[in-house]
């Protein structure tokens, strides 16, 4: 039988089959031997043991696509991240080092901005175009009044999704909606890790409809970029490609060299003033930290 991982608590690995139900699981001894480790989203073949208490055996973890290590989780399809446009304002500086980070982990971002009830339509519109002129899908919702999540469930389905975002932007109020329609299957699950087993908070996947599942995260309110040279930074502002043919030096840095094609398009409103500051911001501290 094939399923995926969707929590492990205590050496015990409950995995989602799909048609038959949550299986309680132990790792075959090899896993140890070869220092693997079974991970949280990890698509495994299990033998069945027990069908009457549906408990069994991981036998094999397919190949992961990728692997997060905080929290510890495999084969995540995109990560949601999630901002406020208003209360609290959003900080485009964190979410521009998130997306960077995310684009040296090869893992796409889907971008929500809750809360649009808090601002005029117009302000909303600015905000995600920013982001979607940069080639990122975004979407406006607001999570109090039901606006919009219909389009950003549709974007859920079929994956497994890592939701992620600073504390107060209204994730926990989107999880506990993605929840309620599998409510019962989430409480079955919790009736059979509590028999004897430590509850204390581990990572666990949730499934929200037929092989959809996503990964909460706690909130977070800064971020640092991982070592990696400032001269490279202008590779992870898509935004900024069309114009650098225009550059009159190859590599240009698009700071202090002339006749910059990416400042003639900030200069002309076709580059978003908020992410070229941005950018200066994170290339100088990239330096400094080099320095260091």
């Amino acid at each position: 039988m094939r399923g995926k991982i969707i929590r492990g608590v205590g050496g015990f690995y409950y995995v989602d089959v799909p048609g038959s139900g949550i299986y309680e699981c132990r790792a075959r001894g090899i896993f140890r031997k070869e220092g693997m480790k079974p991970l949280v989203g990890d698509n495994v073949s299990i033998s069945v043991t027990d069908e009457t208490d549906m408990e069994g055996s991981v036998e094999e973890i397919e190949p992961r696509r990728n692997e997060l290590f905080r929290p510890s989780a495999a084969n995540i399809d995109q990560v949601l991240v999630v901002f406020a446009l208003q209360d609290p304002a959003p900080n485009f500086n964190i979410l521009d080092r998130f997306l960077i980070i995310m684009q040296l982990r090869s893992i796409p971002v889907l971008i929500c901005f809750n809360k649009q009830d808090l601002v005029e339509e117009q302000e909303a519109e600015r905000i995600c175009g920013v982001y979607r002129k940069c080639g990122y899908e975004t979407i406006c919702c607001s999570v109090t009044e039901k606006q919009g999540l219909e389009l950003l469930c549709s974007r859920l389905i079929g994956k497994t999704t890592c939701v992620a975002g600073p504390s107060g932007a209204g994730k926990s109020s989107l999880t506990n909606y993605l929840m309620q329609e599998e409510a019962m299957e989430v409480g079955a699950l919790s009736r059979k890790i509590a028999r004897g087993r430590q509850t204390t908070r581990h990572t666990q996947l949730v499934k929200f409809a037929p092989e959809s599942y996503f990964l909460d995260t706690p909130g977070f309110t800064s971020l640092q970029l991982p070592d990696m040279e400032a001269d490279s930074l202008r590779l992870f502002y898509p935004e900024f490609l069309p114009y650098e043919n225009r550059c009159r030096f190859q590599g240009c840095m698009h700071l202090k060299e002339p006749d910059c094609g990416v400042k003639e398009a900030l200069e002309s409103g076709e580059i978003s003033k908020i992410r070229y500051e941005n950018y200066a911001y994170l290339v100088s501290e990239l330096k400094n930290r080099r320095r260091y």
